[in-house]
C-alpha cells in the first residue's frame, strides 16, 4: 500500500467522482481506476460499492477512508513541525540591552542560548533603555531587557529578574561604617548618575525626590565602571543595582544597602505588540525566565 494510492482513494470520495478526481488529480480517468484498483487488490476488499448508480463507500471503504484521512493529517502535523525546526535552526536575533544589564546578564543568556541553538545569531544592541524602547516599537531590533515599568499599550512584557539599589562609597566615605541607609540621608551629596538616554538617570532623581530633595550631580556617565571609579576617587557616590558589585574590582569602594524606601531594579523583556514572533525568538523569550544568574549571588561587604 501507497500514500499515493491512499491520496487518491480520498480525492475519489471527496470528489464523489472518478472524472473529477482525475482532473484535479492531472491523471487520465483510467489510470487513476486502475490505481484504486491495486488498492483494493492489497487491501482483499472492496471499497466502494459499484452496484448501485451513485458512487457509495462500502464498510471497509469507511474504515479506509477516516484513518487515511488520520494518516495524512499525522504527516501534515509532521511537515509543520520540521519547517518549525528548520526555522528554529539557523536565523538571528537582535536583543537589544542597555550596557549595565548587558554586563551583568548577556554573557549567560548568550551562552545558554549557543548550547540549544548553535546555528542562531544572537546579535546585541547595546543602547539606553529609553532608544532601545524605540528599537523595539520600530521593529529595529526583535526584543529588548529593560528597566519597568514600561507601557504595556506598546510592548508585551515579561518580567525578567529584580535586584535591590544599593549605595557606593569610598570606603573612607562618612557614611562607609553604617550597616544601612535611608535615602534622605543622602541630600548633601555630590551623585554620579547615567545619561538621560538611561531609564535609570530618571529613576534615581525620581527616588530621590520622592525622598525629600533634589539630587546634586558632579557627574553623568554611560559607563557604570566610570562611575565607579569617580566614587572610589571621592568625588561623589553613586547607587547602582547590588549585583554589579561582584563585576567591580576597585577595594576602595564598599556598597550600603539602602532602606525606607528600598528600592527595587526591575528588569522585563519586551517585545513589540501584535508583531509574528519566529519560533527561534518564542524559544530565547521561554528560555529567559529559565536562566539563573551567577551576577544575583549575594555578595559581602568589603
Amino acid at each position: 500500500m501507497e500514500l499515493r494510492e491512499l491520496k487518491l482513494f480520498l480525492e475519489v470520495t471527496n470528489y464523489n467522482s472518478f472524472t473529477k478526481a482525475a482532473e484535479h488529480s492531472y491523471l487520465s480517468q483510467s489510470s487513476l481506476s486502475k490505481a484504486i484498483k491495486k488498492l483494493e487488490e492489497e487491501l482483499q476488499l472492496e471499497l466502494f460499492d459499484r452496484s448501485t448508480r451513485h458512487m457509495q463507500l462500502t464498510e471497509a471503504g469507511k474504515i479506509v477512508y477516516n484513518q487515511s484521512q488520520k494518516v495524512f493529517e499525522v504527516i501534515e502535523e509532521l511537515n509543520v513541525q520540521l519547517d518549525q525546526f528548520r526555522e528554529i535552526a539557523t536565523g538571528e536575533i537582535k536583543l537589544g540591552i542597555p550596557p549595565l544589564i548587558g554586563t551583568l546578564f548577556f554573557s549567560e543568556i548568550a551562552r545558554n542560548f549557543e548550547e540549544r541553538y548553535p546555528e542562531v545569531s544572537l546579535i546585541l544592541i547595546e543602547r539606553g533603555a529609553k532608544v532601545i524602547n524605540q528599537l523595539v516599537e520600530e521593529g529595529t531590533i526583535d526584543l529588548g531587557i529593560v528597566v519597568l515599568p514600561e507601557d504595556e499599550s506598546k510592548f508585551n512584557i515579561t518580567p525578567f529578574i529584580q535586584d535591590s539599589f544599593v549605595l557606593f562609597v569610598n570606603e573612607e566615605h562618612r557614611l562607609a561604617h553604617k550597616k544601612s541607609i535611608k535615602l534622605k540621608e543622602l541630600k548633601d551629596e555630590k551623585f554620579i548618575v547615567f545619561t538621560e538616554d538611561f531609564a535609570l538617570h530618571d529613576f534615581m532623581i525620581e527616588a530621590c525626590q520622592a525622598a525629600g530633595f533634589t539630587p546634586n550631580i558632579a557627574l553623568k556617565s554611560s559607563q557604570w565602571d566610570v562611575m565607579i571609579e569617580v566614587v572610589a576617587s571621592k568625588l561623589g557616590v553613586t547607587i547602582l543595582p547590588n549585583s554589579i558589585y561582584n563585576k567591580q574590582t576597585n577595594k576602595n569602594v564598599k556598597i550600603i544597602p539602602i532602606e525606607k524606601p528600598a528600592l527595587l531594579w526591575r528588569l522585563g523583556v519586551i517585545t513589540k505588540r501584535n508583531s509574528h514572533k519566529p519560533l527561534v525568538l518564542r524559544e530565547l523569550l521561554n528560555l529567559l525566565p529559565t536562566l539563573e544568574f551567577t551576577a544575583l549571588q549575594s555578595n559581602e561587604d568589603r
